[in-house]
């Protein structure tokens, strides 16, 4: 049993915020009050269940342990809908526990991953290996399933055998879907199982050299790079496959205020039209690859400073209605390499809160209400998640953080260390992260 006393509790599915107690019980949430309300029914509930006898921990009160949260925020566990954590197949970079430590460090309670994985989620046994795994990690961990057999997008996968074995969404991220036919095909299944297809959306057949953007950046580099019309080729395609099939698609890591122009004028007609965006392509530019190198290439890249900026107009106008990490650990060799050789991607779960509060909220673009709607309860809902609320008999999925207290990243609880955050001072310390009534970590 866990009482959390003199907090500010935020939680944007109910709109409430204020200064509460939340008693916890048996994994979930069995009363929220005013200040100071809770203390004589969490005696009794501890009492009536006969654990008087117990011994007591740090921070126990009577067989309780009470959370001075005085001073801090108490929010919904964070959820990221896109994160990669290698495993099986290439765990020298992550696996789901080091992966879920990261989660849990970052505030997170519930992750959906990605299927690049060796073998790939597109079979029963993958998918029995994630969820038998992910249960001994303390957070909520969800599986794609893939919609092509081996990523190759040529055929589709079994995805009712792959929702029955507990699919929450579809996709091939890290590949694109280029083949019109099997994508219509395959936004016609999700449609009648009622999942989301979230698609990678960068047609390589613009594109020579990928990870940075095409332009000066590239040029910079000696390479050709990634042209901004490779994501908005791709865009086009696939908001017209929705509105022609009925299925519901989340844009991924969305880079170019093309895109996000077109998303926004698709969903005044289609709100089955998602999208995310990525803490690195609302935070840096193309030109961080000159101070950064191989820590700044991703796919897509990073893009202008309009591309920036037209990413956060669409997180203030709900046009991207989720902030999703796309997690992607390597090793330090691997981006040793020369710019060209290396892998694209970096790690985010563990920095994703402190960059949203930063780049969002003290800049004046978002309220934190507003940023916590992002990577809580929009996800969830997108998704069919049982995540991202703060109610009564609901699972007490929480993160406590102070929303001006910084923290240095000077080392992660991820493996790998590929990021171009590495070193910096940012706020929104978390103090505790709590899943299913269980505290994961403590900060």
């Amino acid at each position: 049993m866990i009482l959390i006393k003199n907090g500010r509790v935020m939680d944007p599915a109910t709109g409430t915020d204020g200064f509460m107690d939340i008693l916890i019980d048996n994994g979930v949430i069995a009363r929220i009050g005013l200040v100071g309300s809770l203390d004589d029914m969490a005696k009794e509930s501890w009492s009536l269940n006969g654990c008087l006898d117990g011994e007591l921990g740090d921070g126990q009160e009577g067989g309780i342990e009470e959370i001075d949260a005085a001073g801090l925020i108490v929010a919904p566990g964070l959820v990221d809908a896109h994160v990669h954590f290698r495993d099986p197949g290439f765990t020298e970079k992550e696996d789901i526990i080091t992966g879920a430590n990261a989660a849990k460090a970052g505030g997170f309670t519930t992750v959906v991953m990605m299927g690049n994985t060796e073998p790939h989620m597109d079979n029963p046994d993958t998918m029995r290996y994630v969820y038998e795994k992910g249960m001994q990690t303390g957070i909520n961990v969800y599986a794609c399933g893939n919609v092509t057999k081996g990523m190759e997008g040529k055929v589709l996968t079994d995805m009712e055998e792959l929702v029955r074995c507990g699919a929450v969404l579809f996709t091939d991220d890290g590949k694109p879907i280029t083949d019109e036919a099997i994508m219509e095909e395959a936004c016609k299944k999700a449609a009648e199982l009622g999942k989301v297809i979230s698609l990678h959306e960068e047609d390589p057949s613009f594109i020579t050299e990928n990870g940075v953007n095409a332009g000066e950046a590239a040029n910079g580099l000696g390479l050709t790079g990634s042209p901004r019309d490779a994501e908005i080729s791709m865009v086009k395609r696939d908001i017209e496959l929705s509105k022609k099939t009925g299925a519901h698609i989340t844009i991924q890591h969305i880079s170019t205020k093309e895109a996000v122009d077109m998303i926004r004028e698709a969903r005044k007609e289609n709100p089955g039209i998602h999208a995310e965006a990525t803490p690195h392509h609302f935070t840096l530019t193309d030109s961080a690859v000159e101070k950064h190198g191989t820590m700044a290439k991703m796919n897509p890249p990073l893009r202008k400073e309009e591309d920036r900026l037209a990413i956060i107009e669409g997180l203030k106008d709900g046009t991207i209605e989720t902030i999703a990490t796309d997690h992607a650990p390597h090793t330090k060799e691997e981006k040793a390499k020369e710019f060209a050789k290396a892998p694209s991607g970096i790690i985010g779960l563990e920095t994703s809160l402190g960059l949203g509060i930063r780049e969002l909220v003290h800049k004046g673009h978002l309220s934190l209400m507003t940023l916590l709607e992002r990577m809580t309860i929009c996800p969830s809902l997108i998704y069919g998640l049982p995540s991202g609320r703060i109610m009564e008999g609901a699972q007490a999925d929480l993160v406590i953080f102070a929303e001006n207290e910084t923290k240095l990243f000077d080392k992660f609880e991820s493996k790998a260390e590929n990021s171009p955050f590495k070193g910096e001072e940012l706020p929104g310390k978390v103090h505790y992260t709590i899943c299913n009534g269980q505290i994961v970590y403590r900060g």
